[in-house]
């Protein structure tokens, strides 16, 4: 019972995550699903939705649709969509219908390609995984099929690689990341997914570096560096202002920083900074890169393991997105630091308008 949840909503789904990952780049990105799953993505995981549009579409698969795998009924709507559009490429997203009847992705990828004469990308999300595998798996198949070609570097250019506002509370978090890195002395910055288009990722072999902002990237980094010898880093430039001004508070204390894992150890290595006798864990309800860890960090397994951590840390205070009080004992004392994680609580620091 894992996954039950008593007090907390729902985290996004990697179908989600998927699409979140593919949302900024010019492609016809069809959910097979019946309706609901794509509902859910526009609806409540995905904020750009509500500010500008993308080809977002469900297959609106039926029960017979599903019971019989009609594969060439959903291409040929795909196809009918692709006609006119001026869309660069196609991609179909798995959710619980297909991971069920077991749908042959690498056959629809196959169809896709041969009726629209374009690229297409499949990634075989299942709806009962986190955002950030099928954030993941998007950005791995996006960078296989598109960033073919050895160019040279260039070295003045650094990608950054798995930022979405899944995983930052901001919808400009493209530019401020961005921006950060300038100042580093980076001429050229390219934010895929969040300024960064498909022409980009076509080019992505010239970036001198990556820039690794959540785990989710890490696949899609590998895969360069072994391809193209672009080498990474794993850091987190950009931490929003009203963390950062509670931290001062937290030094020499002992407190549990709760979010994607690589925003969390930015924040640590920021208390680590004020006073190095801090003591500081990470978590996270996500993909924890043992790598990353340190000896006590550890990947939250359950609510009731998040609760039981919590009540038996001793934690002065605990670093995360402020809903997830929800699932603690007012009468616990510590100090929680407000850090909105999309993904848990569909919280953005920015107003959407």
């Amino acid at each position: 019972m894992k996954s039950l949840l008593k007090h907390l909503s729902p985290f996004a789904p990697d179908q989600s995550g998927a699409v979140s990952a593919l949302f900024d780049f010019g492609g016809l990105i069809v959910i097979c699903d019946a309706g609901g799953c794509t509902g859910n993505i526009c609806g409540f995981d995905e904020p750009r939705w509500f500010i500008r549009k993308s080809a977002v579409f469900s297959a609106g698969l039926r029960d017979m649709d599903a019971i019989l795998g009609r594969d060439d009924k959903l291409v040929s709507k795909l196809q009918n969509a692709m006609d006119g559009s001026g869309l660069k490429f196609s991609a179909i997203i798995g959710t619980p219908v297909p991971a069920i009847i077991a749908t042959d992705f690498k056959a629809l990828k196959r169809m896709a390609e041969k009726r629209t004469g374009l690229p297409a990308i499949t990634v075989p999300t299942t709806g009962t995984r986190h955002y950030d595998r099928g954030a993941s798996d998007a950005w791995l198949e996006l960078f296989k099929t598109f960033a073919t070609e050895k160019l040279d570097v260039d070295p003045g250019t650094v990608g950054i690689l798995g930022a979405s506002p899944l995983d930052f509370p901001t919808l400009d978090a493209g530019n401020l990341l961005s921006d950060t890195l300038k100042k580093d002395c980076w001429k050229t910055v390219k934010c895929y997914g969040m300024g960064a288009g498909l022409d980009d990722v076509k080019q992505a072999s010239a970036a001198a570096k990556n820039i690794v902002v959540s785990p989710a990237g890490l696949a899609a980094a590998k895969y360069l560096q072994k391809m193209f010898g672009t080498p990474y880093e794993v850091q987190c430039p950009w931490l929003p202002e009203q963390v950062l001004d509670a931290l001062p508070a937290l030094a020499g204390k002992k407190t549990l920083v709760i979010h994607q894992q690589f925003a969390a150890n930015a924040v640590r290595d920021a208390i680590m900074k004020l006073d190095p006798a801090s003591q500081v864990t990470v978590a996270s309800w996500f993909m924890m890169e043992s790598e990353f860890m340190h000896e006590n960090d550890f990947r939250i397994e359950s609510e009731e393991a998040f609760i039981e951590a919590v009540a038996n840390g001793g934690y002065d205070a605990v670093v995360c997105d402020s809903r997830l009080r929800a699932a603690l004992p007012r009468t616990q004392a510590f100090d929680i630091i407000d850090f909105p994680h999309f993904a848990v609580s569909g919280r953005l620091l920015d107003e959407v308008k």
